[in-house]
């Protein structure tokens, strides 16, 4: 495998996961980049889970975690997809890589540059093509999911929830103290309206997390974690008969890995490089 054709990932949450599913795919080896405690909700199909159990599975791709440069190309080699806790971006100081994809997602931009690489790409709110990166990819759900901005940025964060199956604000279950998540439902779950999803084990006691709607669990942050006040724990999709997606690539998501792959192809023919 061709390590001029590097890609490094920021980020292993379930969009940035779909875009490292497409492009160790299509034969790009990658080494995704993470933080110490990843917050994912859609655990089933985020690679970042690797940080937690040395090891994830999306959908039919390995990602396996390495604590060194050196371990994480033993693993490219070997097919896989590499995880690192580099959430600085330590590793452009051994390493320059074909390209770079922002796919944190945290709708800011935490030290990306254009001069990392070659080709770079982010997605979503937070960069400005020409500018930050070389290339934006729009994130919100509409006509312009997966439009490739080049110059100017992404649509800002309304902070409303997309709709699903006609429901947006009460899919989303947000923390309402700070404490220690524990769920009491599994991913994949049928939950009921008012059901106790999780417990928050917080300074003053317990706190029951309720369901606004009936729907299965897509996703819920892990046993464990400790949350803030605010902070978006659980996602229910109302549509029962949709179970499987809880275990698949998004269309969403691979909607917005396309244009990335679609991007560095342009990133390459328009540079000559």
């Amino acid at each position: 495998m061709a390590m001029e054709r590097l890609i490094i990932v920021r980020g292993g949450g379930d969009l940035a996961s779909g875009t490292i599913y497409k492009l160790r795919r299509c034969g790009f080896p990658i080494i995704a980049l993470e933080s110490p405690r990843p917050s994912a909700i859609r655990r089933r199909v985020a690679f970042s889970e690797a940080v937690y159990d040395s090891v994830s599975k999306v959908e039919d791709m390995i990602c396996r975690l390495a604590p060194s440069i050196s371990r994480a190309m033993e693993i490219i080699h070997a097919g896989d997809v590499a995880m690192m806790v580099d959430e600085d971006c330590r590793i452009l100081e051994e390493i320059r890589p074909w390209a770079l994809v922002d796919g944190i997602m945290a709708k800011r931009n935490f030290g990306t540059k254009r001069d990392m690489s070659d080709r770079t790409i982010a997605l979503g709110p937070g960069f400005t093509a020409g500018l930050d990166v070389d290339l934006v990819i729009e994130t919100m759900r509409g006509h312009d999911l997966g439009r490739i901005i080049e110059h100017g940025a992404a649509l800002g964060n309304t902070g409303v929830p997309g709709l699903v199956g006609g429901i947006g604000d009460q899919r989303v279950v947000r923390a309402e103290c700070p404490g220690i998540l524990s769920p009491t439902a599994q991913i994949g779950d049928l939950v009921e309206s008012g059901q106790v999803i999780a417990i928050i084990q917080g300074a003053n006691g317990d706190y029951q997390v309720l369901s606004q709607i009936r729907g299965i669990l897509r996703g819920i942050i892990r046993d464990g974690y400790e949350v803030t006040a605010g902070l978006k724990i659980a996602d229910i999709d109302p549509r029962e008969s949709e179970r499987n997606n809880c275990f698949t690539i998004s269309d969403k998501s691979r909607c917005i890995a396309g244009s990335v792959l679609e991007g560095l192809l342009y990133l390459e023919r328009r540079d000559g490089r």
